[in-house]
């Protein structure tokens, strides 16, 4: 069914595409719900796991940039996902980059964007996310970001991510740290220790004041290759995240690089920057799962992202460390039925080694 849907998105440019998916949720969220449960809905018991107090009733979860602005969270919990991560959201509202803005690679399935963190504002997202609370009993995270400005940095970009804290953490399951996007204009993170620290510092001193200890995650970067030997400054940034007592890590955000590309160096060349994500990724995202399952011996759920297109790669990422997976670039070449896909081949996966629970699958090839 999705395969002529496709065609018809396809025949867009890509950002018109999303939109047109988008609005094509939307109604079926409200209109079609009942189809939608017969079409996409599959549930087994060996998926289920508890993390960061939360139940999840299956580890696969859609990941950050796909809803930004927090209005398609009950299309896919009845596509079936076990969870949602909306965002990146700011503090204000932003347009973004000019476009264009997203590009397809349909040679390698990947996509590069540099949309520029375009999102209706925390504000605006908070009033949904409000409307929603008590309504939907699966998780929803929140990803937040500092406001696209370059005009904002130093205290006042710590500032602009604790307003958007302190508007969403009291209802999101999990918030996480967008410190590493590489869409914006001034092309800056918080991936820098020092900077970083600052910014937990504060926004755990928010999070102290609240009446809810809502769990705190960190998203990183890709490594540059998938065999790779982490320098100093990463093992600063875990070590800082851990000492602050931060709740989790996502790996991996968007590759500024084009590493790992069978698209032609022309075609590359003519996009220019922006984030890539897809199958490219997969190798290195994974390394990295496996890299933060060691150091923390385990004692920390990690969300996999990357490069997430079937079961197989889903299985792979939970055995290297993960807990829990998210799928986005997967969804615009697949379609949502990719969902039921990895949540039926994870249970297939399980039975053929002899495994009952999800839960058990964790970490068990984390030192391939």
């Amino acid at each position: 069914m999705y395969s002529a849907f496709r065609s018809a998105l396809f025949a867009l440019g890509p950002e018109t595409a999303h939109n047109v998916a988008s609005l094509t949720a939307r109604f079926a969220q409200q209109w079609t719900p009942f189809l939608l449960d017969s079409m996409y809905q599959y549930a087994h018991p060996s998926l289920h796991q508890e993390i960061l107090g939360k139940t999840f009733a299956n580890p696969v979860g859609l990941a950050a940039g796909f809803d930004k602005n927090a209005r398609l969270i009950p299309f896919f919990r009845k596509a079936g996902c076990g969870f949602v991560e909306v965002g990146s959201v700011s503090a204000r509202k932003s347009k973004g980059n000019k476009k264009p803005r997203a590009f397809r690679l349909p040679g390698d399935e990947a996509l590069i964007n540099r949309m520029g963190l375009n999102n209706v504002g925390a504000a605006a997202v908070q009033r949904r996310l409000a409307m929603q609370a008590g309504q939907i009993a699966f998780p929803v995270g929140v990803n937040l970001a500092k406001t696209h400005d370059p005009s904002i940095e130093g205290e006042a970009a710590i500032a602009d991510f604790c307003e958007s804290f302190r508007l969403l953490a009291p209802y999101a399951d999990y918030v996480a740290l967008n410190v590493s996007c590489p869409n914006t204009a001034e092309g800056k993170t918080f991936e820098d220790p020092n900077s970083l620290d600052a910014l937990l510092r504060a926004i755990m001193r928010e999070r102290a004041e609240m009446k809810r200890r809502v769990p705190v995650l960190v998203k990183f970067s890709p490594p540059h290759t998938d065999r790779f030997i982490l320098d100093s400054l990463f093992d600063e940034l875990l070590l800082v995240s851990l000492g602050h007592g931060v709740n989790g890590f996502i790996a991996t955000n968007t590759a500024s690089d084009r590493e790992g590309l069978r698209t032609s160096s022309a075609v590359i060349e003519k996009i220019g920057r922006g984030g890539l994500s897809g199958p490219p990724l997969k190798a290195r995202a994974t390394g990295l799962v496996r890299y933060l399952y060691r150091k923390t011996k385990g004692k920390v759920p990690i969300i996999g992202v990357g490069g997430i297109s079937s079961a197989e790669d889903a299985y792979e990422r939970i055995k290297a460390g993960a807990s829990l997976i998210q799928v986005y670039t997967g969804l615009v070449y697949k379609g949502p039925g990719l969902i039921r896909s990895i949540k039926e081949g994870l249970v297939r996966l399980m039975k053929e080694e002899g495994h009952s629970s999800i839960s058990k699958v964790v970490g068990i090839k984390s030192e391939a």
